[in-house]
């Protein structure tokens, strides 16, 4: 690869910093991040019968048995007097297929028989299996996607399921309408040992994190990373380098996570985005993300590398 850092100007006069992007494997993330386990196969076709793992949900809360979190046939479900007003097929895992399935809008979690809880996704890290608990973060977003899609944006007709696609469409316009995705990046930028983590003003005291932002219309993901990190911190970057992405169903990202190189700034953490930023050394670390995401996989594989 060519690797520019010179800067060069722009026709408005502002300074930009010429970017080329490597890709590196993904394998560099821990295997502790949650992805979508082996041999996972998505489909559009399967039934809630009674053997199929059932994952469900009370809005975006997902519903567990206290004396036995996990993944369980929706007949211990229905045998609890619980009913499907919605269900989504997600896919297949070692032989078991696996369902989406949406209590009705008006149920409230308080509603549920005792044994039973419902609780955000985050709440039931480390708790469930990681398999399960992946297929249940696809699960959600199909379901809000439905839930949010009923009627036509644009003229208002109920929208109906396409045979064969995961898309709904209006009968009436045409408007088709698929699960939605918004991609955001994050990146770590290092100086030397350095590592520049920041406090979003909403994380846990003490946390800090790599930085990221959603994109915005008509922009690439490099493009995207140079503007997130100058908005943010006020610092530029060059050498970004590719290293993973993850789904993350808050309710709807796709992590796109890069590294990249300091190449010149002040640090100017911006008060709306950010409680705090700093360059940190790995002799000095604040608390990090927890494990399962792609933030802690990126910095732990910096980490791997730095020391």
């Amino acid at each position: 690869m060519i690797r520019s850092g010179r800067p060069r100007i722009t026709a408005a006069g502002a300074t930009r910093y010429h970017v080329e992007i490597r890709f590196q494997p993904a394998h560099t993330a821990p295997t502790a991040m949650l992805r979508t386990p082996p041999g996972f196969d998505p489909s559009l076709t399967l039934s809630l019968d009674d053997d199929a793992i059932a994952h469900v949900f009370v809005g975006d809360a997902l519903v567990q048995f206290n004396d036995s979190p996990g993944g369980l046939p929706w007949r211990f479900y229905k045998g609890e007097g619980l009913s499907a007003a919605r269900h989504h097929a997600v896919g297949i895992h070692e032989g078991r297929a696996h369902v989406a399935v949406a209590l009705d809008d008006a149920f409230h979690p308080r509603m549920l028989p005792s044994g039973l809880r419902a609780a955000n996704l985050r709440n039931w890290f480390g708790v469930i299996d990681d398999a399960t608990l992946s297929i249940a973060m696809r699960a959600v977003q199909l379901l809000e996607w439905d839930r949010t899609h009923r009627f036509c944006g644009a003229c208002g007709t109920p929208t109906s399921h396409m045979q064969g696609e995961r898309a709904r469409k209006c009968p009436s316009c045409g408007l088709t309408v698929y699960p939605r995705i918004s991609p955001a990046m994050m990146v770590l930028v290092t100086r030397g040992r350095e590592l520049l983590l920041g406090r979003g003003i909403n994380f846990p005291a003490g946390r800090y994190s790599a930085l990221a932002g959603f994109l915005e219309a008509g922009e690439t993901i490099e493009d995207a990373v140079i503007r997130e990190v100058r908005e943010e911190v006020g610092v530029e970057v060059d050498n970004l380098r590719y290293f993973g992405s993850q789904s993350w169903p808050f309710p709807n990202s796709l992590m796109i996570a890069f590294r990249a190189e300091y190449a010149g700034g002040e640090l100017r953490p911006d008060p709306a985005e950010l409680a705090d930023a700093q360059w940190f050394t790995p002799e000095s670390l604040p608390q990090l993300p927890p494990r399962m995401s792609i933030a802690r996989a990126l910095i732990d594989a910096t980490l791997a590398e730095l020391r």
